[in-house]
């Protein structure tokens, strides 16, 4: 037996030639007919009783593979042993054309992980957001949290941005009705974007009972091909035309928020210690993304491309379950494991520089920092407490937690190793608010 580098494409790539007597094969056969006649029912014949040849006629293919496939597992496994190989994926076995009457040859190949050599990242560069979260952001959130509650109520004028519709719909193309063109108590947002702009241009200004008549052109990338760039007509009906109200900011908004008192000094007090774990939370998943990318800059190392394509499956799988866990029919809606192919490359090589910087810096998660990070998650329930032993007895989230500190540890070392620069950074750009 010998391993050999695969001189093609892929540097982690190598190849095992293994061979395995016939006799052994043979014995391991026998013994599995042996086994297999203890139990196996055939009619004409008692339980275990079945003649050895009638046995061998029925399971022999199943017994040969079974036995090729653990000599050549056991082989294999072996010869990795044997040359300390860590193998990435599983082997393709390929038999050799050439084989004697002795023995079977056969090739494993497979990948190997990386050997990582960690890159000096003092001349890095990581960016560190900055942001103070004061009265004026806390105002802004309660707005927000005003505009979440937003009742609707008669306009009582002509449609305005901003306003919400519920219309009745005709569309036609040169005289003939157009599929989905059609619909009754639909409801329309002004200003949403939800519908073409000649659409919600042409309800602009209609009043509640009113039927009107309008062009509209489709954009030229819309999704349904026969009608980009198309001129049609519309038939519109207001039959209900409401715009928005907000709530008032009383002790009633407050009991809204959870502030059972409605006491609105409070009610700041929470929607402040709120929104500070939040900017924390944003905060830190930005300086963690300058740090990947860091380490990716001075760590350029193949990854193995079974992990690669595990990785992609898995992705999207998840993307499967979020879809139906949205209600979307995932059945009949291809989703390509290739779609994730770039994504899944970042992850295997941040997985694996990552788990080599932990080992060598001494990185994992020290078990108050899994505490610290449980407890933070927990205040923004009402039982803090009953969450925090929930956490405890649930392995996969506490695992999730222990992740999360030693990824906090890897950000830290960085900043400590590597050049950081504070940049002050907006409160609408950081929540993704800005224009």
């Amino acid at each position: 037996m010998q391993t050999q580098e695969n001189t093609g494409a892929s540097a982690l790539e190598r190849r095992i030639d293994m061979a395995i007597a016939k006799a052994e094969i043979d014995k391991e056969v026998q013994q599995r007919l042996h086994r297999i006649s203890k139990s196996v029912k055939m009619a004409g014949f008692r339980p275990g009783k079945v003649p050895l040849n009638l046995v061998a006629q029925q399971y022999g293919p199943q017994a040969h593979s079974e036995a090729l496939g653990a000599a050549v597992e056991k082989a294999f496994s072996e010869q990795v042993r044997s040359q300390n190989l860590r193998v990435a994926g599983y082997p393709r076995i390929e038999p050799k054309a050439a084989t004697s009457e002795e023995q079977m040859e056969f090739t494993a190949v497979f990948e190997v992980y990386p050997e990582i050599k960690l890159g000096d990242v003092s001349g890095s560069t990581v960016e560190r957001a900055t942001l103070t979260v004061g009265d004026a952001e806390v105002d802004k959130t309660i707005e927000v949290l005003r505009k979440q509650r937003t009742a609707y109520v008669p306009a009582g004028r002509p449609a305005e941005q901003g306003d919400r519709l519920t219309v009745d719909f005709k569309g036609s193309q040169n005289g003939e009705p157009f599929p989905g063109g059609t619909a009754s108590d639909f409801a329309v947002m002004l200003g949403s974007g939800m519908m073409v702009p000649d659409f919600e241009k042409g309800l602009t200004g209609i009043t509640e009972g009113e039927t009107k008549t309008f062009d509209v052109t489709f954009p030229a990338d819309y999704h349904a091909a026969d009608l980009a760039g198309q001129t049609v007509q519309f038939e519109v009906t207001a039959k209900k035309i409401e715009m928005p109200k907000l709530p008032e900011l009383d002790a009633d908004f407050a009991r809204s928020l959870g502030i059972k008192d409605g006491d609105l000094a409070r009610m700041r007090e929470e929607v402040k210690g709120n929104l500070e774990r939040e900017v924390k939370k944003r905060l830190q998943a930005r300086v963690k993304n300058q740090v990947m990318d860091a380490l990716l800059a001075v760590n350029d190392i193949e990854v193995p491309k079974a992990l690669v394509d595990a990785e992609a499956q898995q992705m999207a799988e998840n993307a499967r379950k979020d879809m139906q866990a949205r209600g979307m029919d995932a059945k009949n809606m291809p989703i390509e494991a290739s779609w994730f192919t770039d994504q899944a490359v970042r992850r295997v090589k941040l997985g694996l520089i990552l788990a080599e910087l932990v080992r060598e810096k001494d990185l994992n998660a020290k078990p108050e920092q899994v505490r610290a990070i449980v407890d933070d998650y927990a205040q923004t329930f009402e039982d803090p407490k009953e969450v925090v032993r929930w956490y405890y007895s649930q392995p996969q989230r506490l695992a999730e937690a222990e992740a999360l500190a030693m990824e906090n540890n890897v950000v830290d070392w960085m900043l400590a190793n590597a050049k950081a620069e504070d940049k002050p950074v907006s409160f609408d750009e950081l929540m993704g608010n800005a224009a």
